[in-house]
């Protein structure tokens, strides 16, 4: 065992830590469990795009009460320090994991023990509401406690800024420069003041989907479907309430929940991943709906900002869409009906993130609105959105990953406002005689048939860590000459800042923030972008290519040509 874990875990027996922690420590020391004691202690957490998340248990590089002390006594340091002679407040949500009710509490008494008022939640919220809540109360900052998609054994603790969205640079360094500087927990005061704990609750959530409702688009439309057959499900997380809530608000008549699934329930009992990209988190889902024949599947992830779909393909089957399938028709129809509505005049805007499919980019041409990428992590959109607040429009925007947002009332991806404009989407489809797919398909005769795919590589722990490094300075050191059967003509390094000509030699600087990804296009308009994760001990592949489709005939087609594509990069890849 490295000579700085024993010195961390020495510091945990020996401190102030309570008598549990100790005993768990002493335990795993007692029983030789070095790899496990090693990956709890080999470092602190860090905020990666989201802020902190990690395994639950005893450590420094664990969930628990003292490095979320430590990052929440750091944080309030810095709030203390960055608003001087204002009333400082924060708001503090949490989801359906285990802890994240203890663990709320715990960061409500730290903030409030500083002097710093608390407006928290009575109950789980979505991560969205919470954004709302920032905005709404003016508070400084916000924290809400949710591991998003990740296993049941991980807790997390997202920061946001005053102006609703998650914190950036220079805030998120400066937070850890203070969270560095709790070098003893005895820093920490965890002692709360109950006077300046404020419980807040069901007169947010009508504020909240009010905000929703006004954005709506088509109205009447939505009157003449509200019988349009909706199956939900909240896989156990936050969404439970607020996405049937907002569907009954704007109109729909006849949704149907997952029964099963509506509990709240931080160990994801009928689940193994409670994420809605996985097909098996949806498969309850979508049994229901063959059982009653519906028109759309929706489910949202624990704490309600991603959303997945499904609906029936052109052989009557239900096909689940992916997050840029989903992203493109939200995009399209946005568009499309702020068109309608005589609504666009040159001042609004959309966004997406490097990774998302460029068929959203088409889109935007089409209508000429203005569309804007930036990194991966939905921050990035919002300081879009911050940058040009009171100059231009922001429509709407999104991610691969599932995250979209529609207007500018939340900062962060938003799965019940994207349920509702879904719904919205799917109806309108409908009122012209088409499907979900119908829809799809006149988006890729008209663009080009646009396939994307994810690979996503675990390498869990200290040695994961170093692994996933060593790949990224391969790539480096050696890109790939060719991929697919296509030259790889040009490679973005987003770390360098540079983008290079691998036809010509020239270099043209990258005018976006540092960030460890790396994207190779080719000679035919493939994109390819390898990018370790920021919240997961993963690497991500994510692959785009794009073909010709003349008609609904050639869907399959040309489906099954394009993925023996994107297997050819994958096999080049490995």
């Amino acid at each position: 065992m490295e000579q700085e874990v024993r010195i961390k875990i020495d510091q945990w027996l020996n401190g102030s830590y309570d008598e549990d922690t100790k005993s768990e420590i002493q335990s795993l020391v007692d029983a030789g469990k070095e790899e496990e004691l090693t990956d709890a202690f080999y470092k602190d957490l860090e905020f990666g795009t989201g802020g902190l998340r990690g395994i639950m248990g005893v450590g420094s590089n664990r969930m628990n009460r003292y490095t979320l002390g430590a990052a929440t006594q750091g944080l309030a340091n810095y709030i203390v320090d960055q608003f001087p002679g204002e009333d400082l407040k924060v708001a503090i949500a949490h989801d359906s994991r285990n802890n994240s009710v203890p663990f709320s509490q715990t960061v409500a008494d730290i903030f409030s023990a500083n002097g710093i008022k608390v407006y928290l939640f009575d109950g789980l919220r979505p991560t969205p509401e919470l954004s709302f809540a920032v905005r709404h109360f003016g508070c400084q900052s916000g924290i809400v406690l949710t591991a998003s998609h990740n296993p049941k054994e991980y807790n997390g603790y997202k920061v946001y800024w005053n102006d609703g969205a998650q914190v950036i640079a220079p805030h998120d360094s400066n937070i850890i420069t203070e969270v560095n500087k709790i070098d003893s927990i005895d820093k920490i005061k965890f002692e709360g003041n109950s006077d300046l704990i404020q419980k807040i609750g069901a007169e947010v959530d009508e504020l909240y989907l009010s905000e929703i409702a006004k954005l709506s688009l088509s109205p009447e439309i939505i009157q003449q479907q509200k019988d349009l057959k909706i199956v939900y499900s909240p896989i156990h997380g936050t969404g439970y309430e607020l996405v049937p809530d907002i569907l009954k608000k704007i109109g729909f008549e006849n949704v149907h929940v997952v029964d099963e699934q509506m509990t709240p329930d931080g160990n994801f009992p009928t689940v193994v991943y409670p994420n809605p990209e996985e097909a098996e988190a949806m498969s309850m889902a979508l049994r229901k709906a063959e059982e009653i024949d519906a028109d759309l599947v929706m489910a949202t992830d624990p704490d309600a900002d991603r959303i997945g779909i499904a609906a029936k393909n052109k052989h009557g089957e239900f096909e689940l869409l992916n997050g840029n399938q989903t992203g493109a028709l939200l995009i399209y129809y946005l568009l499309k009906k702020w068109s309608d509505n005589g609504k666009l005049n040159g001042d609004q805007y959309i966004v997406k993130t490097i990774v998302t499919t460029e068929l959203i980019k088409d889109i935007a041409n089409k209508f000429n609105v203005e569309s804007l990428d930036v990194l991966t992590g939905f921050k990035f959109i919002a300081g879009i959105i911050r940058e040009r607040e009171g100059q231009k429009t922001f429509i709407g925007g999104g991610e691969e990953s599932y995250g979209y947002l529609v207007g500018e009332a939340v900062r962060d991806k938003d799965a019940i406002a994207s349920a509702a404009f879904i719904a919205e989407m799917v109806a309108y489809a409908r009122s012209e005689g088409k499907s979900v797919f119908d829809l799809l398909t006149d988006l890729y005769i008209e663009f080009g048939f646009y396939l994307e795919s994810l690979i996503s590589i675990t390498k869990k722990g200290k040695a994961g860590a170093e692994e996933i490094q060593a790949m990224m300075k391969g790539f480096r050191e050696n890109p790939p000459v060719s991929l697919g059967g296509q030259k790889v003509v040009r490679v973005l390094d987003y770390d360098q800042q540079l983008a290079t000509n691998l036809v010509t030699g020239d270099k043209t600087p990258i005018h976006l923030p540092k960030s460890n990804v790396l994207q190779f296009l080719t000679e035919d308009g493939s994109k390819i972008s390898a990018r370790p994760s920021g919240t997961e001990p993963k690497i991500k592949f994510y692959f785009g290519v794009k073909g010709h489709i003349d008609n609904v005939g050639d869907y399959d087609n040309v489906k099954k040509s394009l993925k023996e594509k994107i297997d050819l990069i994958t096999s080049d890849l490995s």
